[in-house]
């Protein structure tokens, strides 16, 4: 199977392996027909954005064991909702997005300037 292709329009990287990260916990912010979240954009957590998304509704620091999830601390990378980046965007806060690990749908909600602007490798 072919990997689709990243905002750059090269071949998607795996995003992170430790903790386990994508819609599919495969390492790779790809998503399919099941993922309603859009989980397409590799980013490096900050104390800043995990205290915005918990306080949003989405606690992303506390394990949850039952499903696998160690809880995320700053300098973890994760495949977060496109919307939760725009909404982060929006606020001030985004997290550090890897454009070689962020799916090409992602530009379809943010544009490309933004994600470079917020790049964690540049």
């Amino acid at each position: 199977m072919a990997l689709p292709k990243n905002v750059l329009g090269t071949e998607l990287k795996s995003c992170c392996t430790s903790p386990m990260t994508g819609f599919y916990r495969d390492g790779y912010c790809r998503t399919g027909l099941s993922d309603q979240g859009l989980h397409i954009v590799c980013c490096v957590m900050t104390a800043e954005f995990l205290e915005f998304s918990q306080a949003v509704g989405n606690d992303l620091s506390t394990p949850i064991p039952e499903y696998e999830f160690p809880g995320l601390k700053p300098g973890d990378q994760w495949c977060l909702c496109m919307l939760r980046w725009k909404q982060a965007l929006e606020a001030g806060c985004p997290p550090k997005v890897v454009l070689e690990s962020t799916h090409m749908s992602a530009i379809e909600f943010v544009s490309i300037e933004d994600l470079k602007a917020n790049a964690a490798d540049g």
